[in-house]
């Protein structure tokens, strides 16, 4: 795994990043576009193991031309790290090795609750918030690392 300042140097001109916001039974992915200015929701993927969840990446790392993988981090709210956080990192580590793709984790405090407010303002119903809520969180964090990337 590499920094986001190191990722912003490996970064050639009209590639993508994937967003991924890991749950323990789902994992919300989001992409965006070449210019790397707007995160979009992609899919989200039932967790069933890690061999599995890494063959998908793969898949979608060839389709769309990944140069990278940005992976929200669960840290508690005073900043440390947790089970959650733990889980995370183990299943990143994993990933990234198979993958040989840099991969950045990123602080995803508040990024559920963050997806969930702003889909209450675009008048979504709440069915449709929750059932996107993965991917929209994935998109939360993603947009997040692309706004730090472009300023």
């Amino acid at each position: 795994m590499i920094t986001i300042d190191e990722l912003k140097v490996q970064l050639d001109n009209k590639s993508r990043l994937l967003g991924v916001d890991m749950g323990t039974k789902r994992v919300g992915v989001s992409i965006s576009d070449e210019n790397r200015k707007i995160a979009t929701p992609l899919e989200t993927i039932e967790f069933s193991n890690i061999k599995n969840l890494s063959s998908r990446f793969k898949e979608l790392i060839l389709e769309n031309n990944i140069k990278g993988i940005i992976a929200g981090l669960p840290l508690n709210m005073d900043g440390t790290h947790g089970p959650s956080a733990q889980s995370v990192k183990d299943k990143i580590k994993h990933i990234y090795k198979d993958l040989e793709i840099p991969t950045v984790l990123w602080d995803e405090r508040l990024s559920t609750v963050g997806s969930f407010t702003l889909s209450s303002q675009l008048d979504i119903s709440v069915s449709k918030r929750v059932k996107n809520i993965d991917q929209n969180s994935a998109t939360f964090i993603l947009q997040g690392v692309l706004d730090y990337l472009n300023k």
